[in-house]
């Protein structure tokens, strides 16, 4: 985070284990899982659901594991070195490789911001008939508000009050729906492959990793920095990001499983296949009423607006790393990164014509840049050189590789069923 903060949270601030100190830990976590609980998730959730109603719940407890995994592990990136993703890669790569590397993360993060504005502008659309085109323009203004008026302490409130309300959202959607318990246990812990649902599989489990996030949950993970000369407040820390990484993940995979088990309980069982997240809006209404329907739209737009806000803070964080510079709102590299990629993925809007084909656009060049970022972060973290005695461990480093191999491949398959379709 900004300088000022990192240097002041270094001064002496050794904190004692205690609920306490837990609880004012917990934050982090949380903005990453906007990421997690994006647009494009939505849409993935609601065909998965639709399509084969309770079988594929499964795939959020794997991705969500996945998660847990690779989230831990960038954040102590963060905490050991008190360097974020881009600022190790600018430091510890040759330049002209850590040019390259950084350079498609930008890209991905403008591919991300693409799908995030234009969830939130379809939100816009269902709930106030706005045309897509000009409800992204207001969200990007929205947000570009809201990252230069707040401070960083301001913004993980605002998102946390956005998940809390997303997730209330689906409590209530699923109070109005008949849940078959059984099933949706059966659903979580039984892996199975129905016919023809690979292309649903490989979209969930191979985007639900952001590369974006991966950036940026090593930058703000620092807002909790403490006296790091003392190895035992250091020690502490890592068990504290544990918590919070482990139970925003788990916050996380309740509400994709909320969207899973509301299209299972609603579409599937009257064999409406749904495709777009508009669609989804439109025949909740019949099937659970008025108010399910403009719950579900407004869910959708407070999730559009804290993964849009998350993205423009990534992009931020990756232009001021390759300049060796923390995220800061008031320096103009940071300002540059934060402006320019969510005003190029805006114009991007602009330029589709067609809004679903954008968000297939964008998860194609995520497939390709995920595999980057997450084999940069293992070298990073796998390192003596950069992380001393806090290197993976040999058993972490052939989980991580192991994650990283998972990942690639359903990437590919994805991208590669993706330019055949």
């Amino acid at each position: 985070m900004e300088n000022t903060n990192r240097k002041e949270n270094r001064k002496g601030h050794n904190p004692q284990l205690g609920l306490k100190e837990l609880l004012h830990y917990v934050g982090p976590g949380l903005l990453v899982t906007v990421g997690f609980i994006d647009p494009g998730n939505w849409a993935s959730n609601i065909a998965a659901g639709s399509e084969y109603g309770y079988k594929l719940l499964w795939m959020v407890t794997l991705s969500t594991i996945m998660l847990i995994i690779l989230q831990h592990n960038v954040a102590h990136l963060g905490i050991v070195t008190g360097d974020c993703l881009a600022e190790s890669a600018n430091k510890n790569l040759k330049p002209w490789l850590s040019k390259i590397v950084l350079s498609t993360a930008v890209l991905a993060a403008i591919s991300t911001a693409l799908a995030e504005i234009l969830g939130g502008a379809i939100a816009l659309n269902l709930l106030f008939k706005i045309p897509v085109k000009l409800a992204s323009v207001m969200i990007l203004v929205l947000i570009l508000w809201m990252l230069f008026t707040n401070s960083y302490q301001k913004l993980e409130k605002w998102i946390i009050g956005f998940v809390s309300i997303i997730g209330l959202s689906f409590i209530y959607e699923l109070s109005l729906v008949h849940v078959d318990f059984n099933h949706a246990v059966a659903g979580w812990t039984t892996i199975d492959i129905p016919q023809g649902s690979m292309l649903i599989i490989m979209s969930v489990l191979g985007a639900v990793v952001m590369p974006h996030n991966l950036f940026l949950h090593s930058e703000i993970i620092q807002s909790r920095q403490w006296n790091l000369e003392d190895e035992s407040v250091k020690k502490l820390q890592l068990k504290y990001e544990f918590a919070d990484t482990l139970f925003s993940m788990l916050i996380g995979w309740a509400i994709n499983s909320a969207m899973i088990i509301l299209a299972a309980t609603t579409f599937f069982n009257k064999g409406i296949h749904i495709t777009e997240l508009g669609q989804a809006a439109t025949m909740l209404e019949p099937l659970a009423g008025k108010g399910a329907a403009l719950i579900f739209a407004g869910a959708l737009l407070f999730s559009g607006i804290a993964s849009t806000t998350t993205a423009g803070m990534a992009g931020g964080s990756i232009i001021a790393g390759m300049f060796d510079e923390p995220y800061d709102p008031k320096d103009p590299h940071t300002k540059f990164g934060v402006i320019g990629i969510l005003v190029s993925a805006t114009l991007l809007i602009f330029l589709i014509t067609d809004p679903l084909k954008g968000l297939i656009y964008s998860q194609m060049f995520l497939s390709i840049q995920l595999p980057i970022t997450v084999f940069l972060q293992i070298y990073l973290t796998s390192s003596e050189r950069v992380m001393g005695k806090y290197k993976n461990s040999l058993k972490h480093k052939m989980a991580l590789i192991l994650i990283g191999i998972i990942l690639t491949i359903l990437n590919i398959m994805l991208l590669v069923s993706m330019i055949k379709g």
